[in-house]
């Protein structure tokens, strides 16, 4: 059963054909064309069946008996590195196009009691670094995709609504790059000396499916709709990924001992409110996204991301229009790196490498895992066909942001910074059906 699963989600994420970058981190800013049309605010106001994720209370927002909605992203991110060469060596990641696909549905039981099931493409990373000639890209290739399968159920009564969405979560990683610390040789006291030869690293795909949930709530009263979220944390284990990609700084001595394969989709908690007057409803999300304690991306040394939405949107009988704007600060900092004059001084002699696991990680977040994006614009629009029959719209821009860090110093000795750039443009296509 396991296997039947995982090949039936392999075949939906063939929809895309490289990994996903999202916005708040890993995690795209909305699901659904309503959502992200209006920059992700979702959690206190209703988008009908593509709520079920955001906050499952708002599927009690659909107009009739049953409400089905499918499409997809078109998601192009655009990353590039001067691989420490201070500006003058540009390489530009090859995973630039996906597509995301998205499938919601929501029915009313009775006036009471609503329920659902979707699947949604939910988080990703990744580059392609593999034909790049600039030798500070490590020549990475990373690949991160998160699935998600939920069947929300929510109970309303007196304008209070409680909900849960039982969560499968199906994930699959890939991390690839060269290396030339995988050869050491050492001197006469043990010590590394220099990277003799070069080596790829990396294992293969590896998947996971594992279990989570999110709890919603909401109340309405005139006009005014309130809701709150969690999202459990998920752990997934890839096999072989971290440890792999983190055994030769290891043997190298930078690092104490390999990751663990760990790496969770972390837990989120968060409250929105949205008011209508008329034809006119504003909308505002706060939610805190807690990288630091999730696996892997404790250890990379993410911080926790508050997320602010703001949104609004006109609707007549016919047609809607939406726009918003989502921030959230880059969740990767300087993990503690040094340079080789303070690794030096630190450790008292010539052995610096224990004291550059801060140089490394930085290295890891900036060439594989760049979710550096902060402010996000979204514009969007529907369109009433007919009375059942309905074609959703949302454009998304992420402007660039640039982020440089201390990382792995030359074989030589020599101090490098190494810098990213990362924008993001996004098209999301939906057909909604409501009977």
């Amino acid at each position: 059963m396991k296997k039947t699963i995982k090949l039936a989600v392999v075949a939906a994420l063939a929809l895309g054909a490289t990994s996903a970058f999202a916005t708040n981190g890993s995690t795209l800013i909305g699901m659904g064309a309503k959502s992200r049309g209006m920059a992700g605010t979702s959690i206190g106001i209703s988008h009908g069946a593509e709520s079920a994720l955001s906050n499952p209370a708002m599927i009690t927002g659909i107009k009739k008996d049953h409400e089905i909605s499918f499409g997809g992203t078109l998601f192009m991110p655009n990353v590039k590195t001067d691989g420490g060469s201070n500006g003058t060596n540009w390489a530009e990641s090859d995973a630039n196009m996906n597509m995301i696909p998205e499938v919601s549905l929501a029915t009313k039981v009775n006036d009471n009691f609503y329920w659902g099931i979707g699947m949604w493409g939910t988080a990703g990373m990744g580059v392609d670094y593999r034909d790049s000639t600039n030798p500070g890209t490590m020549n990475m290739v990373t690949n991160l995709q998160i699935m998600q399968f939920g069947v929300p159920l929510a109970y309303t009564t007196a304008g209070f609504t409680v909900a849960i969405a039982p969560i499968l979560q199906y994930g699959a990683l890939d991390i690839n790059y060269k290396t030339d610390l995988g050869h050491v040789q050492y001197d006469q006291q043990g010590n590394p000396v220099g990277p003799v030869g070069a080596e790829t690293v990396g294992e293969g795909v590896a998947q996971d499916l594992a279990f989570g949930y999110t709890l919603g709530l909401s109340y309405q009263m005139e006009g005014l709709t309130i809701g709150a979220v969690y999202k459990a944390e998920i752990e997934m284990d890839y096999k072989g990924q971290l440890s792999s990609a983190t055994q030769p700084f290891v043997d190298f001595g930078i690092f104490p001992a390999a990751m663990k394969d760990k790496l969770s989709t972390p837990a989120e908690m968060g409250v929105g409110v949205s008011y209508a007057m008329g034809e006119h409803t504003i909308a505002l999300d706060y939610k805190q996204i807690k990288w630091s304690t999730a696996s892997g991306y404790e250890d990379f040394g993410w911080d926790d991301q508050n997320v602010i939405a703001v949104g609004y949107e006109y609707a007549t009988k016919g047609w809607a229009v939406r726009l918003g704007y989502n921030y959230a600060s880059n969740p990767i900092k300087d993990a503690g790196s040094m340079t080789v004059a303070q690794a030096g001084a630190a450790a008292g002699g010539p052995n610096i490498y224990p004291y550059l696991g801060g140089n490394a990680l930085n290295t890891f977040n900036l060439l594989g895992f760049p979710a550096t994006t902060e402010s996000h614009i979204g514009v969007g629009g529907s369109y009433v066909v007919s009375d059942t029959t309905s074609i959703d719209v949302a454009y998304t821009y992420a402007p660039e942001t640039e982020t440089t860090l201390q990382t792995m110093p030359t074989p030589t000795g020599q101090d490098v910074k190494t810098t990213v750039k990362h924008s993001q443009t996004a098209l999301t296509v939906q057909l909604t059906y409501a009977f």
